[in-house]
């Protein structure tokens, strides 16, 4: 083994310092004026109290602490100035950035997203400055027993004994970060909230995909002057990113500057999208006929006239919502239908779980396997457990049964819930999964109520919530929680020097390092790697990090037991001074190969013993040591345009070794996420099974420029390691008698059939599982399904979480089309799509899809349609776009026929993990006007409504944002006038458009809204929006005009003559 000394410059520690003062946020309080209650609800008192919240709490709500983390302590850390900026003293008073950006005030003259980041040989400060720390304000004490936040150590002892049988509980805080869906005050509400179910508001044709915004616009005016030193307020900067920071914003709905309160703090209405085309929500029992009364097929239908006469203007598309919905998930006894997932809403979990964490395919449920077959449509759940709540909403509640542990149904291991009943005076319950009468355990027994109710059902969250967490006991534990660790490995191959990927990579890590959880668990590692594998001992002693080199690339050992990975309090500063000399030593490395699989093995013999994220940061084709790989695009290319049937082959890994090694790290509980910063092929159909087994993802920044990405890159891994996500995790879904699980799919590892194994669960990630019957469920009963996650938090506890959801049961065809989920249908399709996609040619799987489409549809004609006539098109009104959102599949990157093999496999891998929410904005894109924004009369949304996805709405003079929540294409019309030119992108005429695109903020109007628009899209999609250019004439103007789903294609049909195809197949399959 050879040692050797990195040299590097000594690294001069962050400017500025100061702490960050506190800001105290009011918990929510009731709906604003002109709000309708749920319905059935009191009138409200005089004095409104907080929605959703335990008799006895407190007005004035503790600042919860990050996801699973401790109680909040009086923080104070050196804020760093913005990329660019001063250094900042303590401004007045802080405000959160939208998305949880950094706390205003760090950065005086942060860029929104900051341009790149400076090379790091003369490190500058982050881009926009990471947040800087709040200090809290604790709460009043409140009428409830507390154990700590969810997270914390358990707080001093509440002096109010607990609720019989079991521990006192509290509020699992969700994740921090600057909030999902609808997050922050725009307006004044113009559509009011409406209970779910309520009448529908006058709804605007818009494009469906847009999830509610995150966050509300800036209050720092792009471009504008920074306030002076001891400004009364401080104003927040543009989005960084997701949430980081040490102390992360509250849930509570921050106020803006120069923007009153909405009263009672609910949200204002926003112009949302709505389930397109969708019936006015309803729950089961109300404003529509019960499920199983109708003798008469239902049949409120859209019809579509013969296929010669079809007007492009009344053909289905979507709509937008104008209005927040309040939704609660049971409703007299039934299942409610929850809101689009698109829509905005706040949810009351009244026994069912919240719609984000765990959504049907259809809600209600086929009694027979027969009943689900001529349906055509299929049974799935998607789950995401970790779905970031609407900042209005409840916490998830924790609850503690100390060394009891949480009851259990004893033949089906089912947790206790909502649907089980208590009988024979509370003394037995049976289990609503498998229907075993169980035995109360003493210390839990309850005496029943007149309504047959245990007297304490709405005292305690395992009896009257859809979502609990509970405290995990040492029969859960196979061995101490692990350590958060974080394990960076970069490619320093010539390649990856010469491109800025490395320097990118070290920027990156250097200005995230803030955002690691905070506490001694917290540990960390790094590693570079070319032809030879180098690690770093960070030891404080040492004056300089020591580099240890392993040559061996095909039995790949690590030097070093300990040193390696050490906690992040005992070497941030050697970690620093070695990021920023990395770039330096590295600077005239000649070779070229890259020892991809051995370095991550390497980095897993050093991660072994504790498991943790392991982040590569990669160039070019592995091409040495174990799993090297071999260019396989050339062979694609000419397989492809010789229409070999076998071209899907090099969509599939090359071999076994990387799959056999990813299962390795997955049981060792070891994550990989791989971020590739590439110009050419590096085979993402083999390195993706790596990050797809561990419960990681692929980043891919293609072609990687050294100018546009960085920013992107940062954000990336900032909100890889600060969104709330669980260690160590196992998940098992569980389902009545007379349905069974069929198949996962998702970015696990499966070694049981039952349980799935997921090194790291986070925000982000979905889960399907698919059901199929193997009994008959009986009509007017519910059907229940349980996900149990069992994880670790960021600091340590072991927690198991329960999400129930019981629907009814029916044996009619109508209501199963009546209560069908589109957008959680869509999204199977496009997971079975992009899961066929490896194994089976294209045309095939295009005509797999289109054909569940025409399956689906004639079934309703069949069976449910009261009309005769022949000549229409008839579409079941809840499922109406499911021919356009077809449509869109088959013309996206995973099925057109044209296209690199790296786009299509990097589509597949995203689509492996994507939840409802971004699935079909990936497919079906939003594009937006940005020429005429200062002109809009609709300002009461960020963002302005979408435009129809066709080329009648693309005009020469114009300039348009299409985006599908990855990347954002800007395309500019050859007639634009020179003054928007100058004013959006700085340069007056097309030739002067650089093709690397970087938003920059001019001091205008139209630049302002332009970049408030973008900021608040990324926002809505937790993702830094890859901005790419493109114009008339060029190559990416072809491709920017290939998204326009519904016009006619190469190889594809228009929006109008696929309806007329489905209608004639329809015709053909009735005869």
């Amino acid at each position: 083994m050879q040692v050797s000394r990195a040299a590097g410059p000594p690294f001069a520690g962050p400017p500025g310092s100061g702490p960050a003062p506190s800001s105290a946020i009011r918990a929510p309080q009731g709906p604003p004026p002109g709000a309708r209650p749920f319905p059935g609800s009191p009138p409200p008192p005089s004095q409104p109290s907080p929605p959703f919240a335990r008799p006895g709490a407190p007005l004035q709500q503790q600042s919860p602490p990050q996801f699973g983390g401790p109680p909040p302590a009086m923080a104070s850390q050196p804020q760093r100035p913005g990329f660019g900026g001063l250094p900042s003293g303590p401004p007045p008073q802080v405000q959160r950035a939208p998305f949880g950006g950094p706390p205003s005030g760090v950065s005086p003259q942060a860029p929104p997203f900051g341009g790149p980041p400076a090379a790091v040989a003369s490190r500058s400060a982050p881009l926009s400055g990471p947040p800087a720390a709040a200090s809290y304000q604790p709460a009043p004490p409140a009428a409830v027993p507390q154990r700590s936040p969810f997270g914390g150590p358990p707080a001093a002892a509440s002096a109010q004994p607990p609720p019989i049988g079991g521990g006192p509980f509290t509020a699992a805080q969700a994740p921090p970060f600057g909030g999902p869906p609808g997050s922050v005050p725009q307006t004044a509400p113009t559509g009011g909230l409406r209970p779910f179910g309520g009448p529908s508001a006058p709804s605007q044709q818009v494009q469906f995909g847009a999830p509610p915004p995150f966050g509300g616009p800036s209050a720092v005016q792009p471009g504008a002057q920074p306030p002076p030193f001891g400004a009364s307020q401080s104003q927040a900067p543009p989005f960084m990113g997701p949430a980081g920071g040490n102390v992360p914003p509250s849930f509570a709905p921050p106020m803006w500057q120069g923007q009153g309160a909405v009263p009672g703090g609910m949200q204002p209405s926003m112009r949302m999208p709505v389930m397109p085309g969708g019936m006015p929500p309803n729950a089961l029992g109300q404003g529509m006929s019960h499920a199983s009364t109708p003798t008469m097929p239902y049949s409120p239908h859209a019809q579509v006239s013969t296929p010669s006469k079809i007007d492009p203007n009344q053909i289905p598309r979507p709509v937008q919502e104008t209005s927040v919905i309040i939704f609660e998930t049971r409703q007299g006894g039934q299942a409610a239908i929850p809101p689009a997932a698109s829509s905005e809403f706040i949810v009351k979990d009244t026994g069912n779980c919240n719609p984000r964490l765990m959504r049907c395919t259809m809600n209600q449920i086929p009694c027979t396997g027969d009943l689900l077959t001529t349906s055509g449509m299929p049974l799935a759940l998607l789950v995401q457990p970790f779905a970031l709540p609407h900042p209005s909403e409840e916490p998830i509640q924790l609850v503690d049964f100390g060394e009891m542990g949480p009851i259990r149904c004893s033949r089906c291991k089912a947790y206790i819930n909502p649907f089980m009943k208590f009988i024979d005076q509370g003394k037995h319950f049976i289990c609503n999964l498998c229907g075993f009468s169980n035995d109360t355990p003493r210390e839990y027994f309850c005496h029943l109520g007149p309504d047959g109710r245990r007297r304490d059902a709405d005292e305690r969250p395992e009896l009257c919530r859809g979502s609990v967490e509970f405290v995990a006991t040492k029969e859960f534990l196979v061995r101490d929680p692990m350590p958060a660790v974080y394990f960076f490995l970069i490619d320093v191959s010539m390649n990856a020097v010469n491109t800025g990927a490395t320097a990118a990579a070290c920027s990156a890590i250097s200005q995230a390092l803030s955002d690691l959880p905070e506490g001694p668990r917290t540990m960390v590692g790094i590693g570079t790697f070319d032809s030879a594998i180098h690690f770093y001992s960070l030891r404080r002693a040492q004056q300089q990090p020591l580099m240890l080199i392993v040559p061996d690339i095909q039995d790949v050992y690590t030097p070093l037991q300990t040193d390696l990975i050490l906690p992040i309090s005992e070497c941030h500063e050697n970690l620093e001074q070695l990021l920023e000399s990395i770039p330096v030593m590295f600077e005239n490395n000649r070779i070229a190969d890259s020892a991809f699989g051995a370095a991550m093995k390497a980095s897993f013999l050093a991660m072994k013993s504790t498991g943790g994220k392991l982040l590569v940061f990669q160039s070019v084709l592995p091409s040495v040591g174990i799993g090297s790989l071999s260019a396989r695009e050339a062979e694609g290319r000419s397989n492809t345009s010789t229409g070999d049937k076998e071209a899907h082959k090099l969509l599939q890994p090359v071999d076994k070794t990387l799959k056999t090694m990813a299962q390795e790290f997955a049981e060792y509980q070891v994550c990989v996420d791989v971020f590739l910063s590439t110009q050419s092929y590096v085979d993402i159909a083999s390195i993706s099974v790596v990050p797809n087994t561990t419960g990681g993802r692929v980043y891919y920044y293609y072609p990687f420029s050294a100018l546009s990405d960085p920013a992107k890159l940062y954000n990336d891994l900032r909100w890889n390691i600060s969104r709330p996500q669980g260690f160590e995790a196992v998940m098992r879904v569980r389902c009545s008698q007379g349905l069974q699980v069929q198949d996962y799919f998702g970015n696990f590892c499966k070694r049981v059939p039952t349980d799935i194994d997921l090194p790291v669960i986070d925000s982000d990630k979905a889960i399907m599982v698919t059901f199929k019957h193997d009994d008959k469920l009986q009509e007017n009963s519910e059907c229940a399904f349980q996900c149990a996650l069992l994880y670790t938090t960021v600091f340590g506890q072991r927690r198991i979480r329960v999400i129930n959801l019981s629907l009814s049961c029916t044996n009619m065809l109508s209501s199963l089309f009546r209560y069908a989920d589109l957008e959680t249908q869509f999204t199977y399709v496009v997971k079975q799509a992009a899961n066929g996609i490896p194994s089976l040619p294209l045309s095939q799987v295009r005509d797999q899809v289109t054909s569940t489409c025409i399956n689906i549809l004639q079934s309703y004609r069949k069976y449910c349609a009261s009309v005769s006539s022949s000549g229409q098109l008839i579409l079941p009104e809840a499922l109406k776009l499911l021919p356009l959102y077809t449509l869109a599949l088959t013309k996206s990157v995973g099925l057109r026929n044209d296209g690199r093999l790296d786009d299509r496999s990097y589509w597949v891998s995203i689509v492996s993990s994507v939840s409802v929410l971004l699935a079909i904005p990936l497919v079906f894109p939003r594009m937006i006007a940005l020429h005429d924004l200062t002109s809009r009369d609709d300002d009461d949304s960020l963002v302005p409504s979408p435009l129809t996805l066709n080329s009648e709405n693309i005009h020469d003079d114009g300039i348009y944002l299409l985006e599908n929540g990855e990347d954002g294409f800007i395309y500019v019309g050859n007639s634009v006038n020179p003054l928007t030119l100058e004013q959006i992108f700085g340069v007056s005429s097309l030739a002067g458009l650089p093709n690397q695109l970087v938003l920059e903020p001019f001091d205008n109007e139209l630049s302002r809204k332009v970049n408030e628009v973008v900021n608040e899209i990324r926002r809505q999609r937790c993702s830094y929006l890859r901005l790419r250019l493109c114009k008339k004439g060029d190559p990416s103007g072809d491709f920017f005009r290939s998204l326009l789903v519904e016009d006619k294609a190469p190889g594809g049909l228009s929006y109008v003559e696929f309806l007329v195809h489905v209608h004639r197949q329809i015709q053909s399959k009735m005869t």
